[in-house]
């Protein structure tokens, strides 16, 4: 197949979207596909200092020089070329393809639920109800999607209002070879990534990135709890930056016993060994897109305490320890108590019943396989590649099951 990816400019500074899309083109061209990739360059973004003006120079380059581009590459591109838009956050862009073959990966819809007033816990100012409406109104031209949990593709439905359109969920695919590590090798990779030794007994590990949903309040309220339980607790390492204010009043009620440390810009290597050494993953999101690191921690052996709700139960499965959902910090005292009290459950369990739990955990992310997911999405290319062909009157240049 041809395909032209879009994908954020490289002056965004997203994190996860390159490693995606570079995961994409590769595994892609070594099947054998031609990908070319389309993005905005920084024109006006570099004539401004970094800040406001920068930024909004930035969207000029997205949606208004980018287009006349776009436009012009377009005549000298194969009708028979599949243009697939790496985010649906991309959606100001479909219009320019509408009436070609085209696909758009959904992650998540979290800033469009914010704006449309959907997440109380995120509040959205004028000006980005505005952009996630502009997001919205692009994307909904579109008329294939592939989303990441089946809680994604219900979102997409109910928040983008689309109509005559095809919904695929394919499971994102794990981008490392995550496994258990000894005790011994665990400890090598984590020194020489300059980080402290493991407890004997374990750590505790949170992992996020900071933002609002990752709920790292909730996983500090906890942690207090399980500490002033406990004569000797194992400290909380938490993967993520700094602490706002709001965490920073949390780790108050920390007692001196406990000990909540943070880390963060870790490689996935480091990551590896860090979820091997952790006793248990404390992960009760208010909401996810999808939630590697319950994926991640399972397929080192890891238990994972999570919240009871879409999609954080849907990708964890049934190895998982379920929280209900934090409602509001006002009940914060009372939720955090129940969960120190299912934390301590899981920490009581006897060797033989943590090794099954570990087994049933590595069994369940098998399904979450980068290959799989890869195959997912060719496949899904191909159909659309072939409707189209149809609605033009050619005959599909793939016949049924030929390999892509």
């Amino acid at each position: 197949m041809k395909m032209v990816m879009f994908c954020h400019p490289s002056f965004t500074k997203s994190q996860s979207m390159p490693r995606f899309v570079d995961m994409l083109k590769s595994s892609f061209e070594a099947r054998g596909n031609t990908v070319a990739l389309w993005s905005p360059k920084a024109q006006l973004f570099n004539w401004f200092p970094r800040g406001r003006y920068s930024k909004w120079g930035g969207y000029i380059d997205q949606y208004l020089l980018f287009p006349l581009r776009v436009r012009k590459a377009l005549r000298r591109v194969p009708a028979d070329t599949l243009f697939v838009f790496c985010d649906q956050a991309l959606g100001p862009w479909v219009p320019l393809v509408s009436d070609r073959p085209h696909v758009v990966h959904v992650h998540d819809l979290l800033a469009l639920r914010s704006a449309l007033g959907n997440v109380p816990e995120n509040p959205t100012g004028l000006t980005g109800r505005i952009y996630q409406r502009y997001i919205r109104r692009g994307f909904r031209r579109a008329r294939h999607f592939i989303c990441i949990s089946k809680k994604t593709s219900e979102d997409l439905r109910q928040f983008g209002t689309l109509s005559g359109s095809t919904v695929e969920v394919v499971y994102n695919g794990l981008n490392y070879p995550y496994a258990p590590m000894t005790r011994q090798d665990s400890g090598r990779v984590l020194r020489e990534a300059g980080l402290p030794d493991a407890p004997a007994g374990g750590m505790l590990l949170h992992v996020g990135g900071g933002q609002w949903y990752k709920n790292l309040r909730g996983v500090v309220a906890l942690y207090a709890r399980y500490a002033a339980r406990n004569r000797d607790p194992m400290p909380l390492w938490c993967i993520s930056p700094e602490p706002d204010r709001a965490v920073k009043r949390a780790l108050v009620a920390v007692r001196q016993n406990g000990r909540v440390l943070f880390f963060h810009g870790l490689e996935a290597k480091t990551m590896q060994a860090v979820y091997s050494s952790a006793r248990a993953l404390l992960f009760p999101s208010l909401a996810e897109g999808f939630g590697w690191p319950l994926v991640e921690a399972q397929a080192c052996g890891c238990p994972v305490i999570t919240t009871d709700e879409p999609p954080m139960n849907e990708v964890a499965g049934d190895a998982a320890y379920l929280l209900p959902r934090l409602r509001s910090y006002a009940e914060v005292d009372e939720w955090a108590s129940n969960g120190a009290t299912v934390l301590q459950t899981l920490l009581a369990e006897d060797a033989g019943q943590q090794m099954r739990r570990a087994e049933r955990g590595r069994a369940w992310v098998r399904r979450f396989d980068a290959d799989k997911a890869i195959e997912g999405y060719l496949a899904i290319y191909k159909r659309v590649l072939d409707v189209q062909a149809i609605k033009s009157g050619i005959e599909p240049r793939l016949k049924q099951g030929t390999p892509v």
